[in-house]
């Protein structure tokens, strides 16, 4: 792992709340789910679950294993959700024929149609963010190396 103590802040802020990329981090993600709270509740869908959907929607018919590998979360995380999403009508979750083990979950009718409903959130997200496309997708770009990152060094 690197030392950054070149790059290092003065001494006297490294303690301070305002100096630390965690609690922009934390505090960003907290405004941005109060965000979606409002565009996805309309929809039936919590923050978690619209990720959900955004994957079965790109992809549909997935182990619950690869949704997770998408979402980065496990299946102890993943099953209740998606025990939510199929009582509510919208996927069905199903064992594989060649390996019990695995569960597969598809979008049923409903859930397909929901993504005609869906089409507002990301230009309604990008209003609420008051940033430009651009700046949208240059965030967007740092964030995921900042992941990468943290995640060959964690």
């Amino acid at each position: 792992m690197k030392t950054a103590t070149a790059k290092a802040p003065k001494a006297k802020n490294l303690l301070h709340l305002d100096e630390q990329l965690c609690f922009a981090l934390y505090s960003t993600g907290l405004a941005l789910n109060k965000v979606y709270r409002k565009l996805l509740s309309p929809l039936g869908l919590t923050y978690p679950q619209y990720l959900v959907m955004l994957v079965l929607w790109e992809r549909d018919g997935l182990s619950v294993s690869e949704i997770g590998e998408k979402l980065f979360l496990d299946s102890a995380t993943l099953t209740p959700l998606l025990k939510r999403l199929e009582a509510s009508g919208l996927v069905t979750r199903t064992r594989a024929s060649r390996d019990e083990r695995q569960v597969i979950v598809e979008l049923s009718e409903e859930g397909r149609a929901l993504k005609a409903k869906a089409r507002a959130v990301p230009s309604e997200l990008l209003c609420a963010s008051e940033c430009t496309q651009d700046e949208i997708v240059a965030m967007k770009h740092q964030l995921e190396s900042l992941r990468k990152a943290l995640g060959r060094n964690g």
